[in-house]
């Protein structure tokens, strides 16, 4: 890419959870950033990291894409959890950056999208293949499981002595600081090393429910004890996340973290470290 002093970079969902994290990494860079919220009580949110140009507007209303796309070099692109039509909306951003003469998107999609019965999986695969028709320059990140997925549990845990998943205490999967990933992700939009690159982004270790506790317990000085939480049938909890808690009950979500090591050139932040934070 241009010089950083020049380059201009669209932060879709600025003010989320993973999105933001990306921003600061890109203004460390001394990029221009551009901010894209979904509604004018985010604008707070990333203007305390440092960002004025902020667009407002829903993924799904093409003049307020195009608007947030005006004049951009390169866009980090996340969808939002649970977004309807998640795979349109994410080939219709990969069209309206090509018009709009976007040279780079970096997608933050998700570790093995080709697991076709994860719907959130299964719904970035299409929207990677719009990218690679594109003509544009691209790079496609595949994060495990985040850390801070956990964090936001960590206060009842403490309280309850508890941990608890609405799938098998057995299941193990690999883990990710989504800092690490934003670290990444800032790369791959202001560097050419990552060009046209995917990458699988994992630390070390694969933990169960029963590791976690047992390093959770570690951390807090007391006994945490690992649980499956029940969920009852009247909840009326969406087909996706149904299916989804289904095969983690029968399946492992497992990943290398040789890449995002190399990637970084240290070791990734550790779950460890993570909690210690939290505590």
């Amino acid at each position: 890419m241009q010089a950083n002093k020049t380059l201009k970079v669209l932060a879709v969902g600025a003010a989320g959870p993973s999105a933001s994290m990306v921003v600061p990494e890109l203004l460390a860079r001394n990029v221009s950033v551009r901010a894209f919220v979904h509604k004018s009580e985010d604008r707070p949110t990333v203007q305390k990291l440092g960002v004025t140009d902020i667009v407002v507007g829903e993924l799904s209303d093409a003049a307020a894409v195009a608007k947030a796309l005006e004049g951009i070099d390169a866009a980090f692109y996340i969808a939002p959890a649970a977004l309807e039509n998640e795979a349109e909306v994410g080939k219709q951003f990969a069209s309206a950056a090509k018009q709009a003469g976007v040279r780079r998107v970096v997608f933050s999609s998700v570790i093995h999208p080709v697991l076709s019965e994860l719907v959130n999986h299964a719904d970035k695969a299409p929207v990677e293949e719009a990218l690679l028709d594109s003509g544009m320059e691209y790079v496609f990140l595949h994060p495990a499981m985040f850390f801070q997925n956990i964090g936001a549990a960590w206060a009842r845990m403490k309280e309850t002595g508890v941990y608890g998943e609405p799938w098998s205490t057995e299941t193990r999967f690999s883990r990710v600081d989504y800092r690490d990933v934003a670290e990444v992700a800032a790369i791959a939009l202001t560097e050419d090393r990552l060009l046209y690159g995917t990458f699988e982004l994992c630390a070390e270790g694969n933990l169960n429910r029963h590791g976690l506790a047992a390093l959770m317990s570690k951390v807090v000085g007391k006994q945490i004890k690992p649980i499956k939480v029940e969920i009852p049938a009247q909840a009326n909890m969406s087909p996706k996340l149904t299916r989804m808690f289904a095969w983690y009950d029968r399946h492992a979500l497992l990943g290398n973290s040789t890449t995002l090591r190399a990637i970084l050139g240290r070791e990734p932040r550790t779950l460890q470290a993570f909690f210690e934070e939290l505590n």
